[in-house]
């Protein structure tokens, strides 16, 4: 039985809602050896009473010892094997806001920045 068929067998229909918050592109290291990353420096009031009053977990989204790209994380996070359905993250990104994409074209994705003197 293959990943999909046995969620769509153990799947119930219920009235709860949940928020899957997926803290993308926090793994970053610090500036100085023995020294704090930006999220151990940061102040989180918000995200520390989320965690407080909600449940935590981890996931391997690909396979062990593997740290995939959005694309391929994104993708394992619902279920879908990234090793059998490659996807990058502006395919991703087109199909999130209802793009078509036909077997011709390419989709890239862009992130803007401001720089601070």
């Amino acid at each position: 039985m293959n990943e999909h068929d046995l969620v769509r067998e153990l799947a119930e229909k219920n009235n709860s809602k949940i928020v899957m918050l997926v803290a993308d592109g926090l793994g970053g290291l610090p500036e100085q050896p023995g020294g704090l990353t930006e999220l151990e420096t940061a102040t989180t009031p918000n995200l520390d009473a989320l965690a407080k009053a909600g449940v935590l977990g981890s996931s391997v989204p690909v396979l062990p010892g593997i740290t995939p790209g959005s694309g391929p994380g994104h993708l394992g996070l619902f279920g879908y094997d990234p090793l059998t359905f490659k996807i990058g993250r502006g395919a991703l990104e087109a199909t999130g806001i209802g793009f078509e994409l036909g077997p011709n074209d390419v989709a890239a994705r862009g992130n803007f920045c401001t720089l601070g003197a």
